[in-house]
């Protein structure tokens, strides 16, 4: 019987194991194995030109058993998380829970050291734990002044120019009303998945 399961496994595809384990993580309503490589995700995508894969091309890799390529890859921490790929994908995979789900497996196996993105990602998560809402000023200047100090004087004009029109203020928000409530939201979160 161990044996049996033993030469099953050897001869696993890796592609099918890998996509298995992504669909597994994110869970069965995501519909990744529906996916059907139109491209409609990467076209609809605002931050598809930063990314080094479409979303079409990182799903194709995970069927391919590309694991350290896609945890290595960018593109799902270059989502925004508009769920405008979810809206239009004809075969309604989930595909923003499936970059979530990237970002956690890329994270927990130490997959992406060099980028700045994990770390970005913390802070706005901070910054949510802290006033229930992102503080972009705060965000922004903890993170350029952590990773891109010779950056900061190119940002300022548009800094200023978002400050002028009140769409960014100077001071932290004040907390959401209920943040009791979100606090035991995300702890219930992290417990679920730390059970996973």
């Amino acid at each position: 019987m161990v044996l049996a399961e033993a030469t099953n496994h050897a001869i696993a595809d890796p592609g099918r194991v890998f996509l298995e384990e992504v669909i597994a993580r994110t869970g069965p309503s995501c519909r990744l194995d529906m996916c059907i490589q139109c491209g409609t995700c990467g076209g609809s995508c605002p931050s598809a030109d930063d990314m080094d894969h479409t979303p079409r091309t990182l799903f194709a890799m995970i069927r391919a058993g590309m694991r350290e390529q896609v945890l290595h890859s960018n593109t799902p921490w270059m989502c925004v998380s508009c769920y405008l790929c979810t809206v239009r994908c004809p075969q309604d995979v989930r595909i923003t829970d499936v970059m979530y789900t990237l970002k956690n497996m890329a994270v927990a196996g130490h997959a992406y050291p060099d980028s700045t993105a994990p770390d970005f990602s913390k802070a706005f998560i901070r910054n949510v734990e802290t006033f229930g809402r992102s503080f972009e000023v705060g965000l922004t200047a903890q993170h350029y002044l952590r990773h891109y100090l010779t950056r900061l004087p190119s940002m300022a004009p548009m800094g200023i120019s978002m400050l002028r029109s009140g769409r960014m203020g100077l001071t932290p928000p004040r907390r959401i009303r209920g943040m009791r409530d979100l606090k035991r939201i995300l702890a219930r979160a992290k417990a679920l998945e730390a059970a996973s």
